[in-house]
């Protein structure tokens, strides 16, 4: 059982305070409620104290604060997890938003990122040398959280998953010890935060191989919700054979608004949001057989590739009241398509919807077992949020979103992508890993053995 904070001698935290270059927010902070807030409004948790680290010394203190009165420790880096795991009621949260520094090495195009940092500020440093780091499709989101998960985007069938451009991280372990890890120095440790999540310590400095990439080819086109089986069964074929240029996400969807034109407004459909990152000059003749499944709406275009990371933050602010489920899916057969139109067609909010991001070319060419991430097999990585900004809609898109996952998930590769899950529990984890899972619960054991970092998707220390 957890020491609660507000059971602490106050002379404890004055200490704690007092070694800090970061501040300390308390309950009594005016602030306190701005401070706790998440990317998710429907997770509302108070921890006891929030520490706000500025570098590795305030997290070192911070993490043996935490361990020393035996408190639930939460971290925090972008606040954008689905599940709320970056924060927890009575204990400490240990925020890393102000380690924040992007260092461009144009010499080997890597790039050194803080562990506070966000998608956002990656690529606008690492745009002007004309490069980009492989991450997901909202730039809002936190580089920690997306990258100890895996990371699923635009650029994963060209260059591969987030980890898999992962080079080197500096961590706080649960002891307060400092170390490195990368291919050479901890290397149980660095095959483990490919993908293991926040279990292993505390990141607090990332460095990427980043790629060659100034502009991308890139929008949506739409088809009404009725053609949803259609479009699903040519675009299983087509994405799995394109060149590693070409990805897209195939989606159910409803248009909220502007900036889309007025006669889409609050219509359903399948939609497919394309990133080109190939030759301009061939552009033409790769999208051919997009057009020619004639989409009632098409705005594919050139644009900068931090545009394209932006193109959703519009409609997704902080604040939102978010309910996801997740799994992985080998095909986009008839009877999985048909639950897929089946639901699309009955979408109850606006900003509600499903995705599936396609894990071939490079992400589906690494070894199952050379990262924790165990699914390089499967062909997409599905997800489905209730979304909706009134908090009176929060059991309407979350009944919505579960009984479309019952649905389909009879038809999936059986575990799922972490970083779309909430907290669902031991075994859907363990399934998540499938066979990497022991060996994680060993590298556990021996780097955080009494499971101080468990306010996440927690991988228990091996016995």
């Amino acid at each position: 059982m957890n020491n609660l904070v507000k059971d602490l001698d106050q002379t404890l935290i004055e200490n704690l305070a007092g070694q800090l270059r970061g501040e300390v927010i308390l309950p009594t902070h005016a602030g306190y409620d701005t401070h706790r807030k998440l990317y998710n409004a429907m997770i509302d948790k108070h921890p006891g104290i929030i520490v706000k680290c500025l570098d590795i010394a305030d997290v070192i203190n911070a993490v043996n604060f935490g361990r020393e009165n035996n408190l639930l420790v939460a971290v925090r880096g972008g606040g954008h997890n689905g599940g709320g795991l970056g924060i927890c009621d009575g204990g400490l949260v240990i925020d890393l938003s102000g380690i924040k520094f992007v260092r461009v090495d144009p010499a080997d195009n890597t790039v050194r990122v803080g562990g506070g940092n966000l998608w956002a500020e990656v690529d606008h440093a690492t745009h002007a040398f004309g490069l980009a780091v492989p991450a997901g499709i909202i730039s809002s989101t936190g580089v920690g959280g997306l990258t100890l998960g895996g990371g699923v985007g635009y650029l994963a069938k060209k260059h591969g998953l987030t980890i898999d451009n992962l080079l080197e991280a500096d961590m706080v372990l649960a002891d307060g010890t400092f170390v490195v890890a990368n291919a050479k120095q901890n290397t149980d440790l660095f095959w483990a935060i490919r993908g293991g999540g926040g279990n292993f310590g505390i990141v607090t400095s990332f460095k990427f191989q980043a790629h060659p990439l100034k502009n991308v080819i890139g929008g949506p086109t739409l088809w009404p919700i009725e053609q949803t089986e259609k479009i699903m069964a040519w675009y299983h074929g087509f994405i799995q054979n394109a060149n590693d240029d070409l990805n897209g996400f195939i989606a159910t969807l409803v248009i909220p608004g502007p900036p889309f034109p007025e006669a889409l407004h609050n219509k359903q459909f399948c939609g497919i949001v394309w990133c080109y990152t190939g030759d301009p000059e061939k552009a033409e003749e790769v999208f051919k057989p997009i057009r020619d499944m004639q989409p009632v709406f098409e705005h594919v275009g050139p644009m900068p590739y931090p545009v394209i990371q932006t193109l959703f933050d519009g409609l997704f602010p902080a604040g939102l009241q978010w309910y996801w489920r997740a799994d992985f899916f080998n095909d986009l057969g008839p009877e999985v398509s048909a639950k897929h139109r089946e639901f699309g067609s009955k979408i109850p909010t606006p900003l509600s919807q499903m995705h599936l991001y396609p894990i071939s070319g490079a992400a589906g060419r690494v070894a199952s077992d050379a990262t924790p991430w165990a699914y390089r097999d499967a062909k997409y990585a599905g997800v489905i949020v209730g979304v909706d900004p009134d908090p009176a809609n929060a059991e309407k898109v979350t009944t919505w979103c579960k009984e479309y996952w019952d649905a389909t998930h009879p038809y999936s590769a059986g575990g799922a992508y972490l970083n779309f899950m909430m907290d669902e529990g031991n075994d859907r984890i363990k399934a998540a890993y499938k066979h990497n899972y022991a060996r994680l619960t060993q590298i556990k054991k021996k780097y955080d053995p009494d499971n101080l970092f468990r306010v996440n998707q927690n991988i228990v220390p091996a016995q």
